[in-house]
């Protein structure tokens, strides 16, 4: 539970991991996997850094006695106490640190199943191994950072490799938006393009006006491919400030224009937070406090 001793774990698993990724593709179930536990180990790095009780199990009463300095009433050793997993500790970290890190929890999946699969039955999809790889590089720059880690011992002598698989993933990622607004611009000249511009409002206005993604909270926003409205979707979270859209994905029904993840960072104005009117307290579970008076909270 100690953040020091998860820093220096997660330098030795990334060191292997690489190690097996530049060994060539009869190691990249290796890769793969000790890329996945090296993240995991300094995800939990960053939380134990803050307090040592944000990587326990919440409802496991011996780890949270461990993670707050009163082992001594537990009823079983600290060598057996309860850590959260890797998508969990994603997830706290992605909380805290959302401006500084792109990848969401749907970007962060094929890691987990990634890192699994290779666990539990040695099976990873090949076809994938540099993005999930890539991933992991990614997600430790900015919790490095955070952590005040130098880049060049943690990555050794592989920094160089580190930086060339980022920029590779980085102009990948840029080809692909583009290639993706080409089509939807395409899809909406095919659809519309023979329209009079007082014909084409009408349709449009009818085509965009409901929420093209289905899901709980929607906003809309101007399409970066056709300037049709188009919507983004995600989940409602609150703040000090109120409460704001966590945005996933943008969905356009004038081109079928759809971005996910981590995509949108490309598209400007799609990626970030989007401050919402909506009253925090739709949000929040009522409970009672000692007094008998009802707050609200999560």
């Amino acid at each position: 539970m100690h953040a020091e001793q998860l820093k220096l774990s997660s330098q030795r698993w990334m060191n292997a991991a690489l190690t097996a990724f530049s060994q060539g593709p009869d190691s990249y179930d290796f890769a793969v996997h000790h890329a996945g536990i090296a993240t995991e180990h300094l995800l939990k790095a960053y939380l134990a850094s803050l307090h040592p009780a944000l990587i326990v199990e919440a409802k496991d009463f011996d780890s949270l006695l461990h993670a707050t300095g009163h082992g001594t009433h537990a009823s079983a050793p600290a060598s057996r106490a309860k850590t959260i997993g890797l998508m969990e500790a994603h997830a706290r970290v992605h909380k805290i640190l959302r401006k500084q890190i792109p990848i969401d929890q749907r970007a962060f999946m094929p890691v987990a199943n990634a890192r699994n699969g290779v666990a539990h039955s040695g099976i990873h999809d090949l076809a994938e191994v540099q993005t999930v790889f890539t991933t992991c590089l990614r997600l430790a720059d900015p919790i490095l950072e955070e952590l005040k880690i130098d880049p060049e011992t943690y990555w050794g002598p592989y920094r160089a490799l580190h930086d060339r698989l980022i920029e590779e993933q980085v102009k990948q990622t840029r080809v692909d938006v583009e290639t993706m607004l080409v089509n939807a611009r395409s899809i909406f000249w095919q659809r519309f393009g023979r329209l009079s511009d007082s014909e084409r409002k009408v349709v449009l206005a009818t085509i965009t006006s409901h929420p093209a993604v289905g899901m709980a909270r929607e906003v809309p926003q101007q399409c970066p491919a056709c300037d049709s409205q188009g919507w983004l979707a995600g989940e409602v979270e609150v703040g000090r400030e109120g409460a704001y859209l966590v945005t996933h994905v943008f969905a356009c029904s004038a081109c079928d224009l759809e971005v996910e993840g981590e995509m949108l960072w490309h598209l400007g104005d799609l990626a970030g937070d989007v401050p919402l009117d909506d009253n925090p307290e739709d949000y929040l579970s009522p409970y009672e406090d000692d007094d008998g008076d009802m707050r609200f909270g999560r």
